[in-house]
């Protein structure tokens, strides 16, 4: 592995691979964004922000990084957004075969394909919950059905899905829209009802991916596409708790950060978000 930060900037105790429950993948991956660029920056900057958290998580009164965290080689595939996603998807079922969990760092959206492909090799009755501004649902974007606007089209293909938090979409995306797995930014704003309503439309065993800009751009203004209208922190995390309280979340993934480096608190955001999820799904571990 080549010298850099690994999660949590933790001591090989709790980070080598045979120590560890959860290994994080990062996808340096770029190259089909349209607007704002740098989501390749993104995995080194939350790996760099990781290691100045503190480790101990208020909420879960838990160390969650003694159960051990990996940091694996990234997956550095650029030769074509296909050739990506078939990268991921194989660097993902490595360690699946192996029983890790998997906690992928991107990079833009589009590095998602790959990580859902690989989980559907292995569980039968798999659903994906998205958390983004945006629908992604072209079937192609650019000459490109791996773009980062396609991601939801391609997950499409391979099970079902729930979408929160949107606020963004074109109309050629209207035909594919599931209106009763679509929850508006702006219909569960300053509520909570929504959720459990959210969650009953999950299979058991879900894969959750989380695009950083569905986050209002008041605290997550690092991102390609900063949407107005978006969620704060405690609405994402309360909501990602009721959905580990009630449903097997398989693995997850972090994308679509792109760094600035004179604020380094998305950054931080990003990083933090990981952990917390991972407190969560490992508070009785």
């Amino acid at each position: 592995m080549e010298n850099r930060t690994n999660f949590g900037g933790l001591p090989d105790e709790y980070s080598t691979f045979d120590v560890s429950k959860v290994v994080v993948i990062p996808v340096p991956y770029d190259e089909t964004s349209t607007w704002g660029k740098g989501a390749d920056k993104g995995p080194d900057a939350v790996l760099e922000a990781s290691a100045n958290m503190e480790l101990y998580d208020i909420e879960t009164d838990s160390e969650i990084y003694k159960i051990g965290i990996f940091t694996a080689d990234p997956v550095d595939e650029k030769s074509s957004p296909e050739n990506m996603v078939n990268a991921v998807q194989k660097s993902a079922a490595h360690y699946l075969k192996q029983g890790k969990f998997i906690v992928g760092v991107g990079g833009e959206h589009s590095v998602s394909t790959g990580f859902v492909r690989a989980y559907a090799e292995i569980y039968d009755d798999l659903s994906v919950l998205q958390l983004d501004a945006h629908t992604d649902l072209r079937p192609e974007y650019e000459g490109t059905p791996y773009s980062h606007a396609s991601i939801m089209s391609r997950v499409s293909e391979i099970c079902p899905f729930v979408q929160v938090g949107i606020r963004s979409m074109d109309t050629i995306e209207l035909p594919f829209i599931t209106k009763e797995n679509l929850f508006l930014a702006e219909d569960i704003y300053g509520s909570q009802d929504w959720m459990d309503k959210a969650i009953s439309k999950l299979s058991k065993n879900v894969f959750v991916t989380i695009d950083l800009d569905v986050f209002d751009p008041s605290i997550m203004p690092s991102t390609g596409t900063p949407e107005p209208g978006g969620m704060l922190w405690y609405d994402v995390v309360r909501f990602l708790k009721k959905v580990n309280d009630n449903v097997n979340i398989v693995g997850f993934d972090v994308v679509e950060l792109a760094p600035n480096e004179n604020n380094k608190a998305p950054d931080f955001l990003a990083s933090k978000l990981v952990y917390k999820l991972l407190s969560y799904k490992f508070l009785k571990s």
